[in-house]
């Protein structure tokens, strides 16, 4: 028996003054309780407990022991608790980067769906482009990433689609006559446009998308988030590109135009990206199982 299981047992010895108890906690044998008490005081060279008909007393010795063993026993204790309600889901941190259009589009629902099964997890949010998403995980500063496409990655992170989705081109009120017509990339060229910055995919993406077509993609404005453009765009500040997904109310209330083009517009995806290499706790792992429930096709 190693010496960490003579000082658990002196620690219930001495907690409940009683072998006989200690060995019912422990479900041992109050002999075998005995004996290693006793292995323990020969071991340290004094005595611990003075044994008597109605118990037992901790000497001096024992008493100055019994503070220290007390204390590591404890926070023992209270550390075997904390991982037992983590492994049944009953506490812990999900730590999750994620890029605006991911949250909005996918993330929030399923994070609900984790909250109503699991009040105790708590979730900490971190809202990044999606090459600071990528960053951050490679760092280890978040458990995953949720992010949109395009995007870069480097062994050992992987990732997993799990939603497509499009952006459309739109514009406020004043454009209600450009948009009664299909209109070409080229003809949007002379309207002013609204984009996020440089340093973000969505941008990355429409800069190819325009190249594609032997065009420039200059944008009049920058947003700093997505959320930013609807409103722009509704103000009559120039037409933006936007998930068709949440401009689609904007849409039907006359807030803003949809305006058709002649070029398909490209296909997005939102991914999850995880690094294999890092261990996972169970709430993590979970909440993954969620976000892949309803994997793209």
């Amino acid at each position: 028996m190693v010496v960490w299981d003579y000082y658990r047992i002196f620690y219930y010895a001495a907690q409940y003054k009683s072998f006989t108890r200690a060995a019912e906690i422990l479900e041992n044998s109050q002999s075998n309780i005995t004996r290693c008490m006793n292995n323990l005081e020969h071991e340290l060279g004094c005595r611990l407990f003075v044994r008597s008909n109605r118990g037992i007393l901790l000497t001096p010795e024992g008493e100055k022991l019994y503070s220290y063993v007390s204390s590591a026993c404890e926070l023992l204790l209270a550390g075997e608790e904390e991982l037992s309600r983590m492994k049944k889901l009953e506490s812990g941190l999900i730590t999750i980067g994620a890029s605006e259009t991911a949250l909005r589009l996918l993330l929030l629902d399923r994070m609900e769906t984790f909250h109503e099964r699991y009040p105790h997890i708590r979730l900490k949010l971190l809202n990044y482009s999606t090459p600071q998403a990528i960053s951050a995980l490679e760092k280890g500063l978040v458990d995953f990433a949720v992010v949109t496409t395009p995007l870069t990655i480097k062994r050992p992170l992987c990732r997993t689609p799990l939603l497509s989705f499009r952006e459309i081109l739109i514009g406020g009120r004043k454009y209600r006559e450009f948009s009664s017509q299909i209109q070409s990339l080229e003809s949007i060229q002379e309207l002013p446009l609204i984009s996020l910055g440089k340093d973000t995919g969505t941008r990355k993406l429409f800069l190819e998308y325009f190249m594609s077509h032997g065009l420039s993609f200059h944008p009049d404005m920058e947003a700093a988030s997505m959320d930013q453009i609807l409103p722009m765009v509704r103000h009559n500040l120039g037409i933006g590109f936007y998930p068709e997904a949440l401009a689609t109310r904007a849409i039907e209330q006359g807030e803003v135009l949809l305006i058709q083009l002649k070029e398909p517009l490209p296909v997005r995806e939102i991914c999850l990206i995880q690094n294999p290499l890092k261990v996972q706790s169970a709430a993590v792992k979970q909440l993954t199982d969620i976000l892949c429930c309803q994997s793209v096709r």
